[in-house]
């Protein structure tokens, strides 16, 4: 991946939308070259997919909070996969070091809702010996989406 690369996924980062020709203009290539360029870039897995950016609390999912899952003895993170992708409010989930086993970032339409999906993760997961649960009071940083120009680390 070269600077035309970076370059190109930051136009993508910025307007998921633009046209190849858009993004052309921007960083100094026709639209053919472009296109292949974000072809190889999806073919290398470089770009994973494309998906619409939804604003939660415009759909109504006011409640949104991360969730530290403690489990009982060892469990894999394959039973953790299957588990949490039963709960739909899920939107990510990640094993961690430290001591809990993993933690969730779920997205409800309020707290009553919250506390359901509470309920089904302790359910759904095997070994669950408690959760702790932080709710977002506000977003200050979000890398990645929707305004994120550029790629790579922080200067």
């Amino acid at each position: 991946m070269d600077d035309l690369d970076r370059q190109l996924i930051g136009c993508l980062l910025e307007d998921g939308r633009a046209s190849y020709a858009a993004i052309g203009e921007r960083i100094g290539l026709s639209a053919p070259a472009v296109k292949r360029r974000m072809d190889r870039l999806v073919d290398d897995g470089v770009i994973s997919g494309f998906t619409a950016v939804l604003d939660p609390h415009q759909i109504g999912w006011t409640t949104e909070a991360y969730v530290e899952v403690h489990c009982k003895g060892t469990i894999s993170p394959d039973e953790l996969r299957a588990a949490f992708g039963r709960v739909p409010e899920i939107h990510s989930a990640a094993t961690v070091s430290g001591p809990a086993d993993a933690i969730l970032h779920i997205v409800a339409k309020d707290v009553r809702d919250l506390e359901r999906a509470l309920e089904r993760v302790r359910v759904e997961t095997a070994n669950v010996d408690h959760t702790e649960t932080a709710i977002v009071l506000s977003r200050l940083i979000e890398r990645y989406g929707p305004g994120q120009t550029e790629l790579g680390p922080p200067r």
